[in-house]
């Protein structure tokens, strides 16, 4: 239906004419990374005249050190680009309304609260829409435009507020819970200058997605049993009639049934729905009910399992999906009478924010490659000419970076795995040069071919233009290539996963590209589970970082926000199985190891605790092992602060030049 081939030639022209002497030349560090902006959430207004989008950049002061977004829009053409909203807090997640008048947005400029706001196109400040003490999730617009629905979770009582403040604010564990529940609010104001909003859905289930349906007297939303991340399995979907706020079940089955959508003329209700049993490592399938009841159709299996779904075409007829495939992302089509799947389209790069217009005339997305930087773009259905819409990251378009190859090599038991290897700026052929072995988290992460220049904790532009190749293989467990392959490290952490990324480092130094006595290894989560393993194993590698590593399962099972993730991957508990456990758990494994390795930890951390990375360290600098641990604070589960950001890229340049150059 459209064509994304000439999407990244065209952001290639427009750098080398407009932009190769700017200050992209410079050479790559920690700051100009992390100064990257992203932008995200392009949408294309009704009558297809213009675009809206967020840009998310750093703001890195004396005193400050945050990520913030703003609302830009453009022109459909391109051109007038302009910001939108301005401040220090962030606005996000801008809707057009259905006459195209207006945008809703998210923002938390008012107590650090999420509320919605209106901004009028044609100009004016923006109001305040709702006022509710809670903070809004997601929103939507009525088909008619006179109300908006939003999700929201219980706000706290007036007894609990005042707790907090007089420091009484002791909790029970997995008690009190709040849930996410779905609210409407009018648009226009009553005759008493107010708006009311009230809540549509009292069920206590945890609301996740939801969509209205075309006439606007019934939403479908997904809901789970609680906000735990651990619930996620419990998923099903419900009816409300807006009207009486009457909820009727329509999809609970043990299978997890997620992200409705209504068809346009409000016949079927589509859903991912997981496969039996479900697992982890997910596998599921677009399923198509009838609105009125009634079992669903079935789709076929996807090439990776794991659709998500951009939304119906115009006519009804099919459904429009997108997934990881290998390192690109494939875009896919739904056939929902004949029951078939078809490719329309796969990029080698990646894809994100992917919308489109009510008649799935025109497309928006986020797109990126390994040397091209993220931009919004624009595209018809049925044609090749892709407009870039943004202009983000301009000074960063022409930008050097060493070249990225897609490498594929046979692991030990005969199966292919594929990888990204990352050459160094300005390479020759036949020089053999340091290598850094980066290893994805997940398990089922995919490394795909994003902008090497962009945030995180590894600065891979930075590390190409030091002279270091970097090798990113998707080890069996990683997303992209099917459920077979996510599902055949089951019970086989550090098995032969271990022996997909051992295999690739032999392959890349048979290439003649690195160095054998210049190895060294990173990774964040899942990598800094297989780090914290692979230095149990073998001593080849010259130094280690471990992100957020998961070092004991055990322990880790026994703290972190997802017990059932570990049992689920290992077929039971630590307690029914404890051998298991300790062989695939570096802390039982760690007598003898000696490469020095830096630990990375966000104190804040509840999906990998922190003591997982106190384990580790612990157990090496006992046995004399060099070892340095940074603790992030107020970090999550990967630090979400321009400036930890930036110590996290530094010390890991510092530590791999100190041991491989």
């Amino acid at each position: 239906m459209f064509s994304l081939c000439r999407v990244f030639g065209v952001i290639f022209v427009l750098g080398t004419l407009i932009f190769a002497n700017s200050a992209a030349a410079q050479s790559w560090t920690p700051e100009k990374q992390v100064s990257l902006r992203l932008p995200g959430s392009p949408m294309i207004s009704p009558n297809k005249g213009r675009v809206v989008y967020t840009v998310n950049e750093a703001v890195m002061t004396a005193d400050k050190s945050e990520f913030v977004t703003q609302i830009w829009m453009a022109a459909i053409d391109g051109t007038n680009n302009r910001q939108m909203t301005f401040g220090e807090k962030s606005s996000t997640n801008p809707k057009w309304s259905p006459d195209g008048s207006m945008i809703a947005f998210t923002s938390n400029r008012k107590d650090n609260r999420n509320y919605i706001y209106l901004l009028r196109v044609n100009g004016g400040e923006a109001e305040q829409l709702t006022e509710i003490k809670g903070s809004v999730a997601n929103f939507e617009w009525s088909p008619d435009g006179r109300t908006i629905a939003f999700a929201m979770t219980d706000p706290k009582s007036d007894d609990e507020e005042k707790n907090d403040k007089g420091r009484n604010d002791f909790r029970w564990m997995d008690e009190n819970t709040k849930y996410a529940r779905i609210y409407v609010v009018p648009v226009e104001k009553a005759a008493n200058g107010k708006r009311e909003a009230h809540r549509l859905t009292a069920v206590d289930r945890h609301v996740t997605a939801f969509d209205w349906s075309p006439d606007g007297k019934k939403i479908v939303f997904s809901h789970v049993k609680s906000s735990l991340v651990d619930h996620w399995p419990t998923a099903d979907a419900s009816v409300v009639d807006v009207a009486s706020g009457t909820v009727t079940s329509f999809a609970a089955t043990a299978a997890a049934e997620n992200f409705a959508s209504y068809s346009p003329d409000g016949k079927w209700i589509a859903m991912a729905v997981s496969e039996l049993p479900v697992r982890w490592a997910q596998s599921n399938r677009i399923h198509v009910y009838p609105a009125n009841g009634g079992a669903p159709k079935i789709m076929p299996l996807s090439h990776d399992g794991q659709p998500a779904i951009i939304g119906w075409s115009g006519d009804g007829t099919k459904i429009l999906f997108s997934e990881a495939k290998g390192t690109g992302t494939a875009v896919f089509e739904a056939n929902v009478a004949a029951g078939t799947l078809s490719e329309i389209e796969y990029v080698d790069g990646v894809l994100s924010g992917t919308s489109m217009t009510k008649d799935a005339g025109m497309f928006a997305f986020v797109s990126q490659k390994s040397d091209k930087p993220p931009e919004v773009h624009v595209i018809g259905s049925g044609t090749s000419n892709t407009t870039i819409i943004s202009n983000a990251n301009s000074a960063y378009a022409a930008g050097p970076v060493g070249k990225t190859e897609i490498i594929k090599w046979k692991s030990k038991d005969g199966r292919e795995i594929e990888g990204l290897l990352h050459y160094p700026n300005g390479y020759v052929a036949g020089t053999k040069v340091p290598l850094i072995l980066n290893v994805h988290g997940g398990p089922a992460g995919v490394f795909q071919q994003s902008y090497v220049g962009g945030r995180g904790v590894y600065p891979l532009a930075a590390f190409m233009a030091k002279g270091y190749a970097i090798l990113r293989p998707n080890p069996r467990g990683s997303s992209g290539y099917g459920t077979e392959f996510r599902r055949a490290n089951i019970k086989d952490w550090g098995g032969m996963d271990y022996e997909d990324l051992m295999t690739g480092v032999d392959h890349v130094i048979g290439m003649g590209v690195a160095d054998a006595n210049r190895l060294g290894v990173m990774g964040w989560s899942y990598g800094g589970y297989m780090t914290s393993t692979i230095i149990t194993k073998t001593k080849r590698f010259k130094a280690a970082s471990a992100g957020a590593p998961v070092t004991n399962l055990m322990s880790f099972n026994g703290t972190a926000d997802i017990p059932g993730f570990v049992p689920d991957y290992f077929g039971g508990q630590s307690w029914e199985s404890p051998e298991i456990y300790a062989k695939h758990s570096a802390m039982f494994n760690i007598k003898g190891a000696t490469t020095p390795t830096l630990i990375q930890h966000g104190d804040a951390d509840v999906r990998v605790p922190i003591s997982q990375g106190y384990e580790l360290y612990n157990a090496l600098k006992q046995q004399g092992v060099p070892t340095r641990m940074i603790v992030l604070p107020r970090q999550p589960h990967g630090p979400n602060e321009p400036k930890m950001q930036v110590i996290s890229m530094q010390s890991n340049l510092d530590w791999f030049d100190k041991y491989l150059k």
